[in-house]
């Protein structure tokens, strides 16, 4: 995870290098945002939790919250991938309808203009909808706020870890079924 975090830090450092001022603001977002994420995880995987830490993962927390907006652009789902991309499509059959009906009327300049525009338009509405559809309101998001009080009340969050059940589920059940002959293998497992 330690890895995970300095390679995307960098990775999104070199991606995002040397921006134009209008986009100097939205990097900056977007750093500080997958940095206190990036900072949250790497404090979650201490072994042994004391006062300041959890303080200091709240505070990433509540400024990761606070920047995460500037990736709702991005579709969150499958289902914003194809949503947006659907609906543009109604709306070209839509457009390209009007524009049959007033054909008769425009001129060759006229036309140009209308095309461009419908052109903004869509992208606009694309645009538009992924902002209002897009949110961070799924259950992998909610649990992060739930992280800091969670340790205090239950102790160091290693100690619920999957791992080691797994692990020994392989180790104690996969290996011992195929050592089996397959008949009554609960018996021969026990």
């Amino acid at each position: 995870m330690r890895n995970l975090g300095r390679c995307i830090s960098a990775l999104l450092v070199s991606a995002l290098r040397n921006p134009d001022g209008s986009q100097y603001h939205n990097l900056k977002s977007a750093l500080k945002c997958v940095s206190m994420l990036v900072d949250l995880s790497l404090m979650a995987l201490y072994g042994s939790h004391r006062p300041d830490p959890l303080v200091y993962m709240k505070r990433y927390f509540q400024t990761f919250y606070r920047t995460k907006d500037i990736f709702l652009e991005f579709p969150t789902s499958k289902a914003m991938c194809t949503e947006p991309n659907h609906q543009d499509w109604d709306l070209r059959e839509l457009m390209v309808n009007q524009r049959a009906n007033e054909a008769r009327h425009n001129t060759a300049t006229k036309h140009c203009r209308q095309v461009d525009q419908e052109r903004l338009d869509r992208a606009n509405q694309q645009v538009d909808l992924i902002r209002c559809e897009n949110h961070f309101n799924f259950i992998k998001m909610h649990y992060l706020s739930h992280f800091a009080s969670d340790v205090q009340h239950f102790g160091s969050i290693l100690m619920y870890s999957t791992e080691i059940g797994e692990l020994a589920h392989k180790e104690q059940i996969k290996d011992a079924y195929r050592r089996s002959n397959t008949n009554e293998a609960a018996r021969q497992i026990l």
